[in-house]
């Protein structure tokens, strides 16, 4: 079951409770007894770090592993400035002569 944070706004004490996702959240304050308790967002008390867990411990062994094939070098495209013309256009771009 996971641990909930809760604040008051009314007093501003903090409070965790362990309880189920279906448990209704409590309604009234235990310090002052108000009824202006809130749920508070948190952290998760855990970090997914590391080089591409989902990749070498849970896809399916059917399914590929981007991150793990060696892959071959691609050449780089070849990148011409000075035409004035992108890569894939095939004639640079009309001159105005006014």
């Amino acid at each position: 079951m996971p641990i909930y944070a809760f604040h008051c706004r009314q007093c501003g004490h903090q409070f965790d409770r362990l309880q189920r996702l279906s448990d209704p959240d409590p309604d009234t304050c235990p310090s002052c007894a108000a009824h202006a308790v809130q749920r508070s967002v948190t952290a998760p008390s855990f970090r997914l770090a590391g080089s591409g867990w989902y990749e070498t411990d849970f896809k399916g062994s059917g399914e590929t592993k981007h991150n793990l094939a060696t892959t071959s070098e691609a050449p780089s495209p070849k990148v011409d400035a000075g035409s004035g013309a992108c890569a894939s256009c095939t004639a640079a771009p009309a001159t105005n002569a006014d």
